[in-house]
């Protein structure tokens, strides 16, 4: 009877059988062949199930056929299982090395040809570069081991068991394994064979492993150099055709250092690369040199002698079709999506890439944290009992673990530091981790965030520190105590360079204050930056009920655990298109720095090794966003670091129209991720003459009236609006409420210097606690005037008894129809509001007063003010001042869970258009304090917004709804991370609303 062993799945071994040692993943002329493709597929509900399948002989015709590289979760439209969705739980119970017996387990066949010339080879390889998470490999009936470690590379040796000719390869894949526990990543849980599956003939005389470690000094190059090969291999070249290298080691006591006379130096910035070979006889290794030198000097972060700051991002690898399975034409392109939008850093979160992007960080230009394959949070919600982190039977697994993360990468000039893995607690494990990378690579530091009284790494790392922290980490005449620390291990972590290896949780609508955080990396130079979480949401393509797309997050696929749509927390959305956040985070970190200095302007080179030559400097005038001059400023080449006034252009400023100058740096050519004319750094200045707005006449000759009456294009019934511009409109009503943004609902403790009322309650909870959702209005006196109607309503919640006052005085002017709206909130609101604004209602083909059926909605807008992005109190770096257009649509963002967006700022004039037609002209006037209010436009009202958790349960509208703001309360980063800062926190205040309206043409 065949054996079963499901007690294999418990085995915190990382691997058994033919098991080769962890080597470089290499490009060899070495003959091979991959068996990516069709495979046949059976899986069964449970790990103990026959191993028949592994011989040679069995039938497999009755089984699917499943891709790989694939998950089989994401295959065959859930007849293989479903996604879960996790981020610190365990979706199994915590037993550890224990898994549930119910464990879908994967088993795969297929065949494949050895072609007769491989008997010559020394050795024939099997090689898999990925595979959740246990998996056992047979080849034509006899098993050549297992391995553990998703998202790290194993070989096996199975030379004693293939033949010429036809061979077949059988692996057996359990989702949940003894690895489970320390794979606990922030992801999708997606099992199977989902990176390439290739068979290999090594030669004889051939080069096991190679690694050409390279340092760069004042314009001269050094390598030294590491080769695995047998004596017979030799004599071994080295050769570097551009520098003119051609080095021959006779024998390996031969191979040494060598100095290179004259390079140029591989940084993110300029990433200029040699292609070098590593030769015998019998295979070449093809390698693409950089050179470059990684040191810590004292508090600071170098590399080849300049500080660097990290403009970083942390990427997971993440595909709503295909999962972590990789592509390398979509990678390239998010990499040079990253590019453009001034990234310059990559934390590989939570383990090493498919190796190939690694390739291409070389290429592009990227300063890499490589990270291990090493996660165990969900020990957190047992207080840490029983983590493997400080149980000295984990202690080879996790060896195992950096030494395949460290071997397989250690050729690419792009990493610069070693990360031992994220949120595992600490221990003596992770500290053996780092000693044995300290004595492997005694050059790039060692990085876990972990550690935070500094015991065993080289980085003072933090996730989602404050501001007012960060300042009292960075201060060089600070003595307060860091987290975790006592006095001297406080003393100790800032005397290392600081790195905020998680900030700014984009998740949603957010983050919110990036520019305080680049601030800091200027005010205290031991900070050198940091990695927003994240770089992409992680939604999986789905189809709802009716058959609409959507972008499915966690408790989409009937998880029993689950956590929500936290794993849709990145700067782009799931389907490639970037957030207003990613502009933000564009603006906030861009590489030049503007300072406007009378009639000069002042450009600082804030670069790290390239100069301005690839730029150009571009200037337009716009009067109200109209442009009418343009030119290029002549700017000199300036070094890294260098600063430089040059003269400003000749502005003509108008007497009756806001003058603003522009300026962009512009790529002067096209580049590997960008075309020629590509802005990588803007600023504008004010430069309109001064004027003020005029005051509101105040009147006292109010009469009380039955506020039934025409004012100009304006239609009233009882003292309220019914009709505006020839349309159907009810408002302006109150509005406090925005639909909650996901930092809105987070009930985070992390609080203090902030505005939040109740410590472990949301914002979103308490504005429902005081009805900001559901408000009553209640008349309180109509009056009229000549050519003008005043309201007082008296707005309030049921159950509560706070309210708010507002008065709404609509007069006829010569210029148009003028409305002014004074709110003024009751004593006794303890919290923060969302916003404080007024809500039009414009519904399609509504027809009081002659209005004809069938009128074409409000589905667009022309603006001049703040864009064309969405923008808030705490996220304006990548607003501009100027002329906008956007359909209604186009106007939202479609976040993964619907929230608040759309509001753009500091309004002048807006336009509301149907089709091609101008419906309804809007000017903004400042109150007397200079503000300008803001405005939304969308097809659903915030009350219908809040109550969606995907885009398609919105329901089908029939209104367009026109919100003016006059404040908004910021968006922080409190999902996961700090709240909003005090200097953006909306508090209940009186504020006034002043807007001039006339009908469109």
């Amino acid at each position: 009877m065949p054996s079963t062993h499901p007690a294999r799945v418990s085995d915190i071994a990382p691997g058994r059988g033919a098991l080769r040692p962890a080597r470089s993943w290499l490009h060899s002329d070495a003959p091979c062949r991959s068996l990516n493709g069709p495979w046949r597929f059976r899986l069964s509900p449970t790990a103990s199930v026959a191993e028949d399948f592994a011989a040679e002989g069995f039938d497999d015709h009755s089984w699917d056929s499943i891709q790989v590289p694939s998950h089989w979760v994401l295959q065959g439209d859930g007849a293989y299982g479903r996604p879960i969705y996790t981020n610190i739980q365990f979706p199994f119970p915590i037993d550890p090395p224990h898994v549930p017996d119910e464990n879908p387990t994967g088993d795969y066949r297929r065949h494949f040809d050895i072609p007769a010339d491989w008997s010559d080879a020394e050795r024939i390889v099997l090689r898999f570069d990925g595979v959740e998470s246990l998996f056992r490999v047979w080849v034509n009936g006899v098993e050549a081991g297992s391995a553990s470690g998703s998202r790290l590379a194993h070989e096996f040796d199975v030379t004693s068991s293939v033949r010429p000719g036809d061979n077949v390869v059988a692996v057996r894949v359990h989702q949940w394994s003894a690895s489970s526990y320390v794979e606990d990543q922030d992801q999708w849980w997606l099992p199977g064979i989902f990176r390439d599956v290739t068979v290999i003939a090594r030669p004889a005389g051939g080069i096991e492993d190679v690694w050409l470690r390279t340092g760069f000094d004042n314009g001269h190059g050094h390598i030294d150099p590491e080769v695995t090969a047998d004596t017979a291999a030799f004599p071994v070249a080295l050769r570097i055709p551009e520098l003119g290298i051609e080095q021959v080691w006779a024998t390996p006591a031969d191979v040494a250092p060598l100095d290179v006379a004259a390079v140029e130096p591989w940084s993110a910035e300029e990433p200029r690369l040699y292609d070098a070979t590593v030769s015998t006889a019998a295979e070449t290794i093809a390698l693409r040199v950089g050179f470059r030198t990684v040191e810590i000097r004292g508090d600071r972060f170098l590399v080849n002698g300049r500080r660097v700051v990290f403009h970083g991002m942390n990427r997971h690898e993440a595909h709503p079709e295909r999962g972590r399975v990789f592509d390398e034409e979509h990678a390239r392109e998010d990499l040079a999506r990253m590019k453009r939008f001034n990234v310059n850093a990559i934390r590989t979160s939570h383990y090493p890439p498919h190796p190939r992007l690694l390739d291409l960080a070389d290429e592009l230009g990227f300063w890499v944290v490589l990270e291990c394959d090493l996660e165990t949070h969900g020990f957190d919600k047992v207080d840490w009992v029983g983590n493997p982190s400080d149980d000295p039977a984990w202690r080879k697994a996790y060896l195992d673990r950096i030494q395949r993360t460290v071997e397989r990468d250690k050729n690419h000039p792009s990493i610069v530091i070693w990360s031992l893995g994220n949120e595992a607690g600490t221990g003596s494990n992770l500290a053996a981790m780092s000693a044995w990378v300290h004595a492997r690579d005694t050059e790039r530091p060692v990085h876990y965030e972990g550690d935070h009284t500094g015991e065993y790494t080289d980085i003072y790392s933090r996730m989602y520190a404050t501001v007012p922290e960060i300042e009292q980490i960075g201060a060089d005449n600070a003595r307060s105590t860091l987290m975790n620390c006592t006095p001297a291990q406080s003393a100790r972590q800032r005397a290392k360079p600081f790195v905020l290896c998680e900030y700014a949780h984009a998740m949603g609508n957010g983050p919110g204050a990036l520019d305080e955080y680049q601030a800091l990396v200027h005010a205290y130079p031991r900070v050198l930056g940091g990695f927003v979480w994240e770089w992409r949401d992680h939604g999986l393509l789905a189809t709802a009920p009716d058959g609409t797309p959507y972008y499915a997050y966690g408790g989409d696929f009937g998880e029993v655990v689950h956590d929500g749509n936290f794993v849709m927390d990145g700067m782009l959305l799931s389907n490639d298109v970037p957030t207003p956040s990613l502009h933000e985070f564009k603006a906030v970190v861009q590489p030049i720095r503007f300072d406007f200095d009378g009639d000069k302007l002042a450009l600082t080179n804030l670069r790290h090794s390239a100069d301005t030559s690839d730029l150009r400097f571009r200037w337009r005038v716009e009067h109200d966003g109209v442009p009418v001059d343009h030119g290029d400023l002549e700017v000199p080449v300036l070094a890294p670091g260098d600063s430089e006034h040059v003269a400003l252009p000749r502005i003509r400023v108008s007497p009756d129209a806001e003058t603003w100058l522009t300026i962009d740096a512009v790529l002067a050519a096209g580049t590997a991720w960008a075309p020629e004319g590509h802005v990588v750094a803007t600023t504008q200045l004010d430069s309109s003459s001064p004027r003020t707005a005029p005051a509101a006449r105040p009147r006292a000759d109010w009469e009380p009236g039955d506020g039934t009456l025409t004012l100009g294009i304006a239609r009233f019934i009882d003292g309220s609006l019914v009709r505006l511009a020839g349309r159907a409109v009810t408002g302006p009503r109150l509005e406090l409420f925005r639909a909650p943004t996901d930092n809105d609902e987070s009930a985070s403790d992390q609080v203090e210097d902030s505005d939040a009322d109740v410590a472990g309650a949301s914002n979103a909870d308490l504005w429902r606690r005081d009805g900001l959702d559901r408000l009553t209005t209640r008349r309180v006196c109509v009056e009229q005037a000549a050519q003008s109607l005043r309201t007082i309503d008296k707005v309030s919640a049921a159950g509560s008894a706070l309210s708010v006052m507002v008065e709404s005085v609509w007069s006829l002017q010569d210029d148009g129809l003028e409305l002014r709206v004074e709110i003024e909130p009751s004593s006794g609101w303890r919290t923060v509001w969302p916003r404080i604004g007024i809500r039009f209602d414009l519904p399609d083909g509504a027809a009081p007063f002659d209005l004809p059926d069938g009128a074409a909605p409000v589905d667009g807008a022309e603006w001049f003010g703040l864009g064309p992005f969405e923008s808030y109190p705490d996220s304006l770096r990548a607003a501009r001042t100027g002329r906008f257009s956007a359909t209604i649509r186009d106007l939202s963002v479609d976040y993964a869970r619907p929230q608040e967006t759309g509001h753009r700022s500091q309004l002048r004039r807006l336009t509301l258009l149907s089709g091609e037609s101008e419906v309804l002209h809007i000017v903004a006037l400042q109150d007397t304090s200079g503000r300008r209010p803001g405005f939304t436009l969308s097809r659903h009202t915030p009350q219908q917004i809040a109550r969606a958790q995907h885009p398609f349960e919105l329901p089908v509208s029939t209104t367009s709804h026109l919100i003016i703001d006059a404040a908004q309360h910021g968006l922080g980063s409190r999902a996961c991370g700090p709240d909003v800062r005090p200097e953006f926190a909306l508090r209940p205040e009186s504020r006034t609303i002043r807007l001039r309206l006339t009908a469109g043409h």
